[in-house]
């Protein structure tokens, strides 16, 4: 696949206009159709290619599960491209890609090509885990899971995929894969990719703790309750959009890549003193959310909270996010580490815990300059200077957009093939 230096992250209608560019070019071979539609009205796209089977040999792509990953539609309608021009993958396959599975939260964090991280923050959103299309079954009552996840549910009910594949990406840090069952073989192409093209490999992701895995950077999810689960997923994954494809002996994968990567988290050397950085990134962790926190009650009074358009969503995001900090910040301060802590997992953590309070700082911050309350000049210069030590903490260097879209549509496809192996 060609890679192209000026590419930018598409928006969902820039996705949609491509999507049906595909579909007008390639009748009877494309097809464009709207799968559901957002609580905001906004349609959800599906993109699909190749054989339309019903038989198990369907691929499910999703796209845009989180507002503020972009790098999935981009890599979806490269995946189509790819499908188009090479024949052999459509062989007896279909492929289904859902170009973007939150277009509300995709409509309120706009990056379509950012600078630096503080220029990702300016427009940041990451809605709460209820209002996640993917992860909402694991926190609400199914009579209560918006409509984005049940239009996900139906796709893989319909599609009943073989595979099925969540594209994600972390603002800074590295690549890894994370399994709903394990595909034998997937380290190697993943970890031949990634070294190609000078992305990290996150050996010692923080979110996947404790979890098997059988080659660097690919991990597979443990079952609920048991004690790799951890802090970061504690509710019963089973019941996310992930495990729904095992229904129909369907395997998920979810794949990450970095805009900004760095090499503190690919470092397998074991770390001299991992329950001391967990103690002292526990402490840092509590002040600056006490920071943020101490910012909103001053100012929560004076907002605009029943503003449906920017600040109720902003406002529900970073209360979501203030409230899962405490419980990873007693995890840390207790000494939760695996038996082997390397460097690599310790610089996850440490970027894992410079992240939540930043996100939440930067979306109150946007609540507050629309509001044009006062407070707005004193938390732009805390998300200014956290922005900063975290680009220099980990050194960060921007990946090229063409070049996450190259590393994830690799990883899909070698997902893909695989795991077609073991099923002829």
């Amino acid at each position: 696949m060609t890679l192209f230096r000026d590419m930018r992250y598409p928006t969902p209608h820039e996705l949609a206009l491509a999507g049906r560019a595909l579909a007008d070019e390639h009748p009877g071979l494309v097809r464009l159709r709207r799968a559901g539609t957002s609580r905001g009205g906004r349609p959800l796209w599906l993109l699909s290619a190749g054989a339309d089977s019903s038989g198990g040999r369907n691929v499910l792509v999703v796209a845009g599960a989180h507002a503020n990953e972009p790098v999935g539609g981009a890599t979806a309608l490269s995946l189509a491209r790819r499908v188009i021009q090479e024949p052999a993958l459509r062989d007896g396959c279909g492929w289904h890609l859902l170009l973007c599975a939150d277009p509300d939260g995709a409509a309120l964090h706009r990056t379509p090509r950012p600078y630096s991280l503080l220029d990702y923050h300016r427009h940041f959103f990451r809605p709460p885990g209820p209002e996640q299309p993917e992860w909402a079954p694991s926190l609400l009552p199914p009579d209560r899971l918006p409509p984005e996840t049940l239009a996900l549910t139906a796709l893989i009910d319909e599609l009943r995929p073989r595979l099925q594949v969540s594209l994600h990406g972390t603002d800074l840090g590295g690549s890894w894969v994370q399994l709903t069952r394990d595909v034998p073989g997937l380290a190697e192409p993943f970890g031949k990719s990634a070294a190609e093209l000078r992305i990290p490999v996150e050996t010692g992701a923080s979110d996947a703790a404790g979890w098997p895995s059988p080659g660097p950077g690919i991990f597979v999810m443990p079952h609920a309750g048991s004690e790799a689960t951890g802090v970061f997923h504690p509710d019963d994954t089973r019941l996310s959009t992930w495990y729904h494809a095992h229904r129909y002996d369907g395997t998920t994968a979810i794949v990450e890549a970095p805009m900004w990567a760095s090499d503190l988290v690919d470092d397998p050397a074991p770390h001299p003193d991992p329950r001391g950085a967990l103690a002292a990134f526990a402490h840092r962790l509590g002040e600056e959310a006490g920071q943020v926190a101490r910012v909103l009650a001053a100012a929560r009074p004076g907002l605009p909270a029943d503003d449906e358009a920017l600040a109720a969503p902003l406002l529900r995001a970073v209360d979501w996010t203030l409230e899962l900090i405490p419980r990873i910040e007693q995890a840390w301060a207790g000494g939760e580490v695996p038996a082997e802590a390397t460097a690599a997992y310790v610089g996850s953590i440490d970027a894992f815990g410079r992240r939540l309070p930043l996100r939440a700082a930067a979306m109150l911050l946007r609540v507050l300059r629309s509001a044009g309350h006062g407070s707005a000049p004193e938390l732009e210069r805390l998300v200014t200077l956290w922005c900063a030590a975290f680009a220099d903490r980990f050194q960060a260097r921007w990946v090229p957009v063409a070049t996450q879209v190259e590393h994830q549509s690799r990883t899909v496809l070698a997902t893909w093939a695989r795991l077609a192996a073991l099923t002829r």
